[in-house]
């Protein structure tokens, strides 16, 4: 199983976008069915009407629909946890996504995320533990096609 992030959501289903080919590469390796949380999904959801329409949309459904793409409900010592990973990273700032994300990769004790958001190599497992990032090192220097703060603009 491997956590999905709203990023490589957006990137496969939307096929301009610029880091389409590389996740859709990445997506062709790994097994599904990969997994999300509620508010990365949303955001992606959103995201992708915005961008896309709705026949991007409709592509993220079929991945549900599917099940290639699980979102998993976020139970209560998760959330009280995502409370206190945005607490402790206010300064990143880190969003609900991401915090639900970290929540949930700490639950099921996993650390590999699949993402595009930089974030994720200052985040730490139970504050201790990096990520192992798909679809590998982030390229330094190389701003992520998807950044929450500057799609909120």
């Amino acid at each position: 199983m491997i956590l999905i992030d709203a990023g490589p959501l957006i990137a496969i289903v939307d096929r301009d976008d610029r880091d389409h080919d590389r996740c859709v590469s990445v997506l062709r390796r790994l097994a599904v069915p990969l997994v999300t949380t509620w508010p990365a999904l949303t955001e992606a959801m959103y995201l992708l009407g915005d961008r896309a329409g709705w026949a991007a949309q409709e592509r993220l459904w079929r991945m549900l629909l599917r099940r290639d793409l699980i979102a998993r409900v976020t139970d209560q010592p998760t959330l009280a946890r995502a409370f206190d990973l945005m607490r402790t990273y206010r300064n990143v700032p880190m969003d609900f996504a991401d915090a639900t994300l970290v929540a949930l990769a700490e639950s099921l004790d996993d650390r590999r995320v699949f993402t595009l958001d930089r974030d994720f190599t200052i985040y730490r497992l139970h504050g201790r533990t990096r990520f192992e990032l798909l679809p590998g090192s982030m390229q330094p220097g190389r701003q992520p096609s998807f950044d929450a703060r500057s799609a909120r603009r």
